[in-house]
């Protein structure tokens, strides 16, 4: 899953988005309306958790411009204007959910994953493939009968080369879709990631690697 979090103050916004990350979330940053929507452009979000007194450009605008995308990502409106007739005016705007500061932080994780699954087009929640059956939402990996402990990495890792197969992911992509935006392109993350992996997952092999194009699910037709 990848999030996009908009808030002008920085702690905030940081805090937010390691509570995330440490979810398995890929979560990118901006702290003023104008980058968002720059990075609304470049990059596919399943989630927006969205501030409305923005710099640059107010949050409401970003909003109503991120309803109007053809493949639009949920929005998640998070702020301190908590009356009724703010909540009511957040969503008039096309807000999917509403949150107030201060907010409790286990609550902001289940509505942000709440939301991940009400997107439209959203695939079905449980994959499976090359004899593994995954659960995002109860977060379970299950490989020929035998339930799997993986770590939020492995697991982020693991569903998106579910969520690709029968392709194949390079590193690169690998590294955009389960990581974010910080990530150094020049790391080992990946390969080291997809050992563990590997191990966890067991025997006969399940991961195999094709030079130059990237990593696939073996056994996939």
């Amino acid at each position: 899953m990848r999030v996009l979090v908009v808030e002008d103050a920085r702690p905030l916004a940081e805090v937010v988005a390691e509570g995330l990350r440490d979810q398995g979330m890929a979560v990118d940053i901006s702290h003023d309306g104008l980058s968002a929507a720059a990075k609304l452009d470049l990059t596919a979000y399943d989630v927006v958790v969205l501030d409305r007194d923005l710099p640059g450009l107010h949050g409401d605008t970003l909003c109503q411009m991120i309803t109007e995308r053809p493949d639009r990502p949920m929005v998640l409106m998070l702020t301190a204007a908590g009356t009724p007739g703010d909540r009511v005016t957040g969503l008039t705007l096309g807000a999917d959910d509403y949150l107030t500061k201060p907010f409790h932080f286990p609550e902001l994780i289940l509505r942000v994953q709440a939301l991940a699954r009400r997107k439209p087009h959203a695939r079905p929640r449980t994959l499976r493939a090359a004899g593994i059956e995954l659960d995002p939402v109860r977060r379970t990996v299950v490989r020929d009968g035998r339930q799997l402990d993986l770590s939020v990495k492995e697991f982020a890792l693991l569903r998106a080369l579910m969520r690709a197969s029968p392709g194949f992911l390079s590193a690169e992509a690998l590294l955009e879709q389960v990581w974010d935006e910080n990530a150094d392109p020049f790391t080992n993350t990946v390969t080291v990631t997809i050992g563990r992996l590997r191990r966890k997952l067991g025997e006969p092999p399940v991961i195999t690697t094709q030079p130059g194009v990237g990593y696939r699910l073996a056994g996939a037709p």
